[in-house]
């Protein structure tokens, strides 16, 4: 009865077209000598408060904008303003679980690069969508904090996969939960064995000095 059906992969396509504009995306960000990443996790790792202190060891030192994705509200596009004073944007991306590279695009053009060293996407709190689209940003970053758990490469292993950048956050509460560094980064490099792993705590400093070099190095290596 299927012959003569014809077959559309519809999937293929989607991500086809997604790949073709983020390809320009990062040429034009390339071509203005501005860094983009995107900053992946799960709800409740703390990417907006590492990242406020990322952007205050770096902004009197490259010119910083941010981006957050989220369904509804203004919550953490609001609190990274305030906590660092610098522009940001607020991404509403109508329900869905992830941004695309389309969505980004204009994101972008409505927000204004010129002048911009780095640009960070915060990207929605979810470890299976966002991993699935290229944004258009120059490399991928995940945080992976300690209550989470060591298993999560084993249970989401693209997300682990695409990341260049593996950061374990909220070291300081290591003492309270079940956590093997060892084992967290085995499964990582089982994954990707050329991810980088820097552990950090935004509430202690540990590990922030070595984080906001690795932004600063990325920032003068795409001006080249």
């Amino acid at each position: 009865m299927s012959d003569g059906v014809k077959v559309i992969k519809v999937q293929e396509n989607i991500f086809s077209a997604n790949d073709k504009i983020a390809d320009e995306t990062r040429r034009v960000l390339k071509e203005n000598g501005t860094f983009m990443v995107n900053v992946m996790s799960s709800p409740g790792s703390g990417k907006t408060t590492l990242l406020s202190a990322v952007i205050n060891n770096l902004k009197d030192k490259i010119t910083i904008g941010e981006m957050d994705v989220d369904i509804e509200s203004t919550v953490d596009a609001k609190t990274v303003q305030d906590n660092t004073g610098i522009r940001t944007m607020q991404i509403h991306n109508g329900g869905l679980c992830h941004i695309d590279a389309d969505m980004t695009s204009e994101a972008i053009k409505q927000y204004g690069i010129d002048g911009l060293d780095l640009l960070i996407l915060e990207n929605i709190g979810n470890l299976v969508c966002p991993a699935e689209f290229d944004t258009g940003a120059h490399e991928n970053i995940m945080l992976l904090s300690i209550p989470e758990g060591d298993d999560k490469p084993l249970k989401y292993p693209l997300m682990f996969t695409i990341c260049s950048l593996v950061i374990l956050t909220k070291i300081d509460t290591l003492p309270y939960f079940d956590f093997d560094f060892d084992k967290a980064e085995e499964r990582i490099h089982n994954l990707n064995p050329f991810a980088k792993i820097i552990r950090v705590s935004a509430k202690t400093g540990e590990g922030m000095e070595k984080l906001s070099d690795y932004f600063l190095e990325r920032v003068n290596l795409i001006k080249q």
